[in-house]
């Protein structure tokens, strides 16, 4: 195929990856961001071997793992009883793998310096209202009707809100999900924590404490967590009229360490309130239009694979443009590629969340005592492992991937 004009529609993580991959395939690209300045938005997330293969395909393994935080387990227990829930482990499958938690800012930074290492252009204060195919280019329009740009192929990286899969013919059904979750991120210099688990715990499911050890936001900064607290979103300006002290004292009560955390934050504006919805776009694309990360699918953050499913979809949809004829092919290739794992862990997220967000006894009680009895017996431990690392149905392949060799990625990360 030859070199295309390509417009990237969001300059987050899925639209600065896009970016690169296609930059060193030989296309001329443009990233369009509604913001002034582009910047990460959000608190902690965990990148999983799949978001990890892609960013080291990409050559910036050695920057991400400078500033993430290894993760071995995520562990789970009940707030009352210490009873041990949710015990899943990396290193129950062979080969060494891991989890690096990481701040939005560092993973943000990392894709960012690197197109601007790059000198990929990033158009800024834009906001982009409707696309228009016409003799097979696709021109971008901005809230006034002005055209801002026309391209062989436009890639929509703008999340879960956009305005673009809206206006679309394959705009996708949205199933808001009734529970959400506060997030703030706090030092953890000197504070009592396990530095290597994403820890949680739990009031069957209707309470969900969380607390993820992020690395540094940026270079020479201290360390960070990730705080979460799930409620459903309904509640939460009834949780602000109660007060904040009332709420750090519940909190407490179920999870007395987490008591220094929660002396860091004076106010309700520390706090983001993450609301979280259900959507597929069937295909991912139309019209000259290729819909990756949150814009192409989402569902609940329980699994823990957006960001790494948004990285995967940047990979795949380079990989099928540099091997079809036509973008035709590239956007049907690439929608093949990304098909059944997609699927797959919507529908996982779909299934796993009412274990841990949710107002059924019932669903926790089964979670408490015969999930987490399972759990232990092979080869659960090995399932659930690759469940969390986004390989049980393998991604790679189809996005002209090859996994990380862990082993040896820890040595040189040691």
């Amino acid at each position: 195929m030859k070199a295309l004009d390509i417009g990237i529609a969001g300059a987050g993580p899925a639209g600065l990856a896009a970016a690169l991959f296609l930059a060193r395939s030989g296309h001329r690209v443009e990233l369009i961001e509604r913001f002034a300045e582009p910047a990460p938005v959000g608190s902690g997330l965990l990148m999983q071997p799949t978001g990890l293969t892609v960013l080291d395909a990409l050559g910036l393994s050695s920057t991400i793992h400078a500033l993430g935080n290894r993760i071995d387990r995520l562990h789970g227990a009940d707030a009352r009883s210490g009873r041990t829930v949710l015990d899943v482990r990396y290193d129950a499958l062979a080969g060494g793998r891991y989890g690096l938690a990481v701040h939005r800012a560092a993973l943000f930074s990392t894709l960012h310096d690197a197109v601007r290492a790059a000198g990929l252009p990033i158009r800024t204060g834009i906001t982009l209202a409707k696309a228009e195919t016409r003799q097979a280019r696709t021109a971008l329009h901005d809230s006034d009707g002005e055209i801002v740009g026309d391209y062989d192929l436009v890639i929509d990286a703008t999340g879960a809100r956009s305005q673009l899969a809206a206006a679309s013919i394959v705009a996708p059904h949205v199933k808001d999900l009734p529970w959400g979750a506060f997030w703030a991120t706090l030092d953890c210099e000197g504070i009592d924590h396990e530095a290597r688990a994403l820890s949680q715990r739990y009031d069957a499911a209707k309470v969900m404490i969380g607390l993820l050890p992020v690395g540094r936001a940026h270079p020479g900064e201290g360390r960070k967590v990730a705080f979460f607290w799930s409620l459903k979103t309904a509640q939460a300006d009834a949780v602000k009229e109660a007060g904040l002290a009332r709420w750090k004292a519940g909190i407490v009560d179920y999870w007395p360490q987490t008591a220094p955390f929660l002396d860091q934050i004076t106010g309700w504006d520390q706090l983001t309130l993450a609301r979280y919805a259900h959507r597929t776009t069937l295909p991912p694309y139309a019209d000259g239009i290729a819909f990756i990360g949150d814009s192409a699918h989402s569902t609940s953050p329980q699994l823990g694979q957006g960001a790494n499913m948004a990285l995967l979809d940047a990979a795949a949809l380079a990989h099928a443009l540099s091997s079809a004829a036509s973008v035709e092919e590239a956007l049907s290739a690439y929608a093949a590629a990304r098909r059944s794992h997609v699927r797959l862990f919507q529908l996982l997220s779909y299934l796993f969340t009412p274990f841990y967000q949710s107002d059924s006894q019932t669903i926790a009680w089964l979670r408490d005592r015969l999930v987490a009895t399972v759990a232990n017996v092979p080869p659960v431990p090995q399932v659930l492992a690759a469940i969390v690392s986004g390989t049980l149905a393998d991604p790679f392949t189809r996005a002209g991937l090859k996994e990380c060799r862990w082993l040896e990625a820890a040595l040189r990360q040691a």
